[in-house]
């Protein structure tokens, strides 16, 4: 029963770090010491999708879920639980990574609107001619 509800933590957890990663510099604009922490997970994120590479907390979802006496599923996470929700038959690999570029975009967008804002001229006071 405790291999089982902990599984099913690892897929709440995984589920919000992938929510976070897709947008959590929308926090940042709120609370810039956010950028700490979404930074970090942005660019993991997009290393374990671009890679190729599973996310550890697959392996170890499908760990309880075989001590749980639960059947695991191959593939990584996002195969399994988002893939078919998210994304319509048909979807190619090349799509996907299209999928991955626009969210590193959106997120490079947001952060360069943050920290590198336009910088304005100061008018001088002084009247010159």
């Amino acid at each position: 029963m405790w291999y089982k509800l902990f599984a099913e933590l690892v897929v709440a957890l995984h589920v919000g770090f992938i929510v976070f990663v897709l947008v959590g510099g929308l926090l940042v604009w709120r609370w810039r010491r956010a950028a700490w922490f979404h930074l970090p997970a942005a660019v993991w994120g997009a290393f374990i999708e671009f890679s190729g590479w599973t996310c550890p907390l697959t392996p170890l979802e499908n760990w309880l879920r075989h001590w749980a006496g639960e059947v695991g599923y191959a593939g990584g996470f996002i195969e399994h639980y988002l893939l078919p929700v998210m994304y319509p038959a048909g979807f190619t690999s090349g799509m996907q990574v299209a999928a991955g570029v626009f969210v590193v975009a959106v997120n490079v967008a947001i952060y360069g609107w943050l920290f590198w804002p336009p910088r304005r001229v100061k008018e001088s006071c002084a009247g010159a001619p």
